[in-house]
């Protein structure tokens, strides 16, 4: 099995350029035909972050701790969690939308949700910046610990990858996974300390938190931007994530593999 999914890496790694055109393309298509195009992809998510942040920091009086400002606390972390949302939604019907080219008898069906994924981490880098501007602009100084966003980052593209494999792979064959997907998604946004702090709920109840895989990657954007924490302070919490991210993987690249042959019978 560890062999096969080695080879299964190597044969995505040999399409790189292929996957690099297919990215340009879908990103261009995204926003193509809009009257503001690019705008739109930072417009809603913005429009709704400053809702949140005037009503929970202005009307209900909700603070953080570590005494940050709530503007870059709540910014900080749906930054990462519309990025997971983004490519969590857009991956169960990725290989239904592509169906011309999974007909293709040469054409390797697998590169389709990284594809998916540059397209979104596009956008995430550029919300990024626009992070790190509101950051400065609320009185947080710079630090080297901002790097480690970097590692945060690709610890969710890893799991993302996997998820994505998974989830393209059945959407072919179950449509309703869509819908499933977006009301998990939904579910996980109000369940992961985005607006809120865990200090909010009793201490016994907290380490449930650690089962959501986005919680280890809220934290650490924080971690990074706002409490400047070292990422190898929070070491149980990494070993369940990147548990959970093998686990994720591994699943993802079985699955795939297994109903690869029947795609185009469905489709």
């Amino acid at each position: 099995m560890i062999h096969e999914g080695a080879q299964f890496l190597r044969e995505i790694y040999e399409r790189r350029k292929q996957i690099y055109d297919l990215t340009k393309r879908d990103f261009a298509d995204r926003y193509t035909g809009s009257l503001l195009g690019l705008v739109w992809a930072f417009l809603e998510p913005l429009a709704m972050m400053g809702i949140m942040w005037g009503v929970f920091s202005l009307g209900l009086k909700v603070r953080p701790t570590g005494n940050v400002p709530f503007i870059a606390y709540l910014f900080t972390g749906m930054t990462a969690y519309n990025f997971f949302a983004d490519m969590a939604g857009a991956s169960a019907g990725v290989i239904r939308a592509y169906s011309f080219l999974v007909k293709k008898v040469k054409f390797r069906v697998a590169i389709l949700p990284i594809v998916k994924l540059n397209s979104a981490l596009m956008v995430h880098a550029i919300f990024l910046g626009i992070v790190m501007v509101v950051i400065l602009v609320s009185g947080v100084r710079p630090s080297w610990y901002w790097l480690q966003t970097i590692y945060y980052t690709g610890a969710l593209l890893c799991f993302l990858i996997g998820l994505g494999w998974l989830l393209s792979s059945i959407g072919v064959f179950v449509r309703d996974i869509d819908n499933v997907v977006q009301i998990l998604i939904t579910f996980g946004f109000w369940l992961t300390p985005i607006f809120w702090d865990k200090s909010m709920i009793p201490d016994p109840y907290q380490r449930f938190l650690y089962l959501n895989p986005m919680y280890y990657i809220v934290q650490g954007y924080r971690d990074s931007f706002l409490y400047h924490v070292p990422l190898w302070q929070r070491p149980v919490p990494a070993l369940y994530f990147w548990g959970l991210t093998s686990l994720t993987l591994l699943a993802g690249i079985t699955v795939f593999k297994k109903l690869r042959p029947h795609f185009a019978d469905v489709l």
